[in-house]
């Protein structure tokens, strides 16, 4: 049922072949607002809101004008292609955090300052800095995908295994070692990234 202060807009499709939904959805959840109150705030109907969401039906520019300004978003940002960086198996430029008997790949793009991925292969009884040193980060995840890894704290030593994670304070002085006579192959996550 439409109010008396609801307006009608031309629901004609604007032509626009990009499925735009998913984008809609996603900025309506961020500002944690419902379909219902979206048509209140456009006058565009609950139906079609949802049939747009869903790319069943594209809206007309003139509702997408009025949907961007309700959801706080600009028409580019709708349409805008996403960043993304591939990055293949074995293919990241390979970089140096210090150790020994350790190969280590950046997975993520060098510009991604907000988070930081390392893929490193860590030979038999390889071994990090003898002294405890820290990382530039808030928060360092030491994910072993294959093999046992030992992780040095200032207070407490834990022995990782296959598919074992921990989470630690970056800048908590840590080392680590491979206390087996088998490679071990792990991911460092970094948040954000450390300035190196």
């Amino acid at each position: 049922m439409k109010g008396p202060h609801m307006k009608a807009l031309p629901v004609e499709p604007s032509n626009i072949p990009v499925a735009i939904g998913s984008r809609i959805r996603a900025a309506r959840q961020s500002q944690r607002l419902t379909i219902e109150q979206v048509a209140d705030a456009t006058g565009l109907t609950k139906g079609f809101l949802s049939r747009v969401e869903r790319d069943l039906t594209s809206p007309s520019v003139a509702s997408l004008v009025t949907l961007c300004q309700v959801l706080s978003i600009s028409i580019g940002d709708l349409f805008a292609a996403p960043e993304t960086h591939l990055t293949k198996r074995n293919e990241g430029p390979r970089i140096s955090l210090g150790g020994e008997g350790i190969v280590e790949r950046l997975l993520t793009a060098r510009s991604e300052r907000r988070i930081q991925i390392i893929q490193a292969v860590i030979e038999p009884r390889g071994r990090g800095e003898a002294e405890l040193y820290a990382v530039d980060c808030d928060v360092d995840v030491l994910h072993v995908i294959k093999g046992r890894i030992r992780l040095i704290l200032t207070n407490e030593e834990y022995e990782l295994s296959t598919g074992d994670t921990v989470t630690f304070p970056g800048r908590e002085p840590h080392t680590w070692v491979n206390p087996t006579d088998e490679p071990v192959e792990v991911l460092w996550t970094l948040v954000p990234a450390a300035s190196r």
